[in-house]
């Protein structure tokens, strides 16, 4: 009987995940690798420089060195982080259900929606996405701000008939001027002020998803492909 392969170790699957980020970044994004190189090799390269101007012993210097290079490793791996981000949404940027796919992958932690939108409309496929936070309601408006705005007041008149006191903020997503674009969509939540405490939070997400919606995901995006998980 043969015997089983071992599993490969966490520390391999790990770093071979790493690679496929950088491998899919740079494909994307050619600056990653000259950043992830200064990073690398910059800290070190100083490091090494002032010990041995200040005459230290080699001892010293192997040490700061060493803690020069795991810091700049620790940068690096959050710069291709946020870089590999931005790759993905500029990806997918523009497509019917792009913000659908943001909120089901990578929505920051403490706002709580789906992918599935609550208008939609039919003939251009532009859609109004619902999230609930510690900012109260923000409605996700996909598409130029000119087509969207309607959809996204008439949206945002029928929750304030239902939760008359929660905050309802609207947020445009789009490349146009004044519009937020895909991957700062986090940002702008997280500047939206805080009005709810946690508990309420739950109790108007439960409010607003027993209104319930027949409204079909916009085709054009695969929210699979979007595995990136930055919850902050």
């Amino acid at each position: 009987m043969a015997k089983e392969k071992a599993p490969k170790p966490q520390r391999d699957n790990r770093l071979k995940q790493i690679w496929q980020v950088y491998r899919m970044t740079a494909r994307g994004d050619k600056s990653v690798t000259p950043i992830l190189l200064l990073l690398l090799i910059g800290p070190a390269a100083v490091a090494v420089a002032i010990t041995i101007v200040l005459a230290q012993p080699w001892f010293i210097i192997a040490l700061w060195a060493l803690v020069a290079l795991m810091t700049g490793v620790l940068v690096g791996l959050i710069v291709l982080g946020r870089k590999a981000e931005f790759v993905a949404y500029s990806q997918i940027e523009g497509q019917p259900g792009a913000v659908g796919a943001m909120i089901r992958s990578s929505l920051r932690r403490g706002w709580i929606g789906t992918e599935e939108p609550i208008a939609v409309n039919r003939k251009s496929m532009d859609a109004i996405y619902r999230v609930v936070g510690r900012g109260g309601l923000v409605l996700l408006a996909e598409g130029p701000t000119s087509r969207t705005r309607p959809m996204a007041d008439d949206e945002k008149r029928k929750l304030a008939r239902v939760l008359p006191n929660v905050p309802i903020t609207v947020i445009s997503v789009g490349t146009e001027e004044g519009q937020v674009r895909l991957h700062r969509i986090s940002w702008a939540l997280s500047r939206v002020k805080r009005v709810l405490t946690r508990n309420e939070v739950q109790v108007v997400n439960a409010r607003v998803a027993s209104l319930g919606s027949n409204v079909p995901i916009p085709k054009g995006i695969d929210p699979s492909r979007m595995r990136m998980s930055h919850r902050r």
